[in-house]
């Protein structure tokens, strides 16, 4: 996987989409249903050719996550900005984790290539296959002492399927960490190389 600003960049906004996703869904109850269905493809592309075409192969697949790139972790002035922000920094943390964690690894990749068939005959939005998705999160990675509180409307959480939705897409934002580090992501340039990622972000979004 090439390890270039631009595939870096790519791989931060999967982060951030996902992130942001999950704050639309924990609040309101819905957000983008193409920028939910690209975020949750990319659990199933084991074998891409490149960066973008985990998230399905264009620009537009991955706009949601390249704004929020470009407001969210420039700004960090409005709550929303900080609460995604937040979601983003567990999420790393997360994967620095479960990357020791060889058998949990292998379980989530099972477990996600038996649920491809589920992907495949539905599509990647269906709930069998949100809720398939959520129950490997659960069962996996939110066994970890460290977990991601999620804020929102507490009527809006309470309802199954957006707590599903919102568990499948940690799940995915947990693939686009994976991406971030095989490309070279590391914690640090979050601060010291902010504002380049960020230009590059703007750039791919004009």
């Amino acid at each position: 996987m090439s390890r270039s600003l631009h595939d870096q960049t790519l791989a931060l906004a999967g982060i951030f989409q996902a992130a942001s996703l999950v704050h639309q869904i924990a609040h309101r109850g819905m957000c983008d249903q193409a920028s939910l269905e690209s975020s949750l493809r990319s659990l199933f592309a084991t074998n891409p050719d490149s960066t973008l075409d985990v998230y399905g192969g264009e620009i537009s697949d991955i706009r949601e996550g390249l704004q929020a790139v470009s407001t969210s972790l420039a700004q960090q002035s409005r709550p929303q900005d900080m609460e995604i922000l937040r979601y983003v920094l567990n999420l790393i943390n997360l994967e620095s984790k479960l990357k020791r964690q060889k058998d949990m690894l292998e379980v989530i990749g099972n477990r996600i290539e038996q649920a491809r068939h589920t992907a495949a005959h539905f599509g990647y939005t269906h709930p069998n296959l949100v809720g398939n998705l959520a129950s490997i999160y659960t069962d996996t990675i939110s066994t970890f002492r460290l977990r991601i509180q999620v804020s929102g409307n507490p009527q809006v959480l309470q309802r199954e399927e957006n707590a599903e939705k919102v568990r499948a897409l940690l799940l995915a934002g947990i693939r686009s960490a994976v991406l971030w580090r095989q490309c070279g992501g590391q914690r640090w340039q979050l601060i010291f190389t902010r504002k380049k990622v960020i230009h590059h972000a703007r750039e791919l979004l004009r």
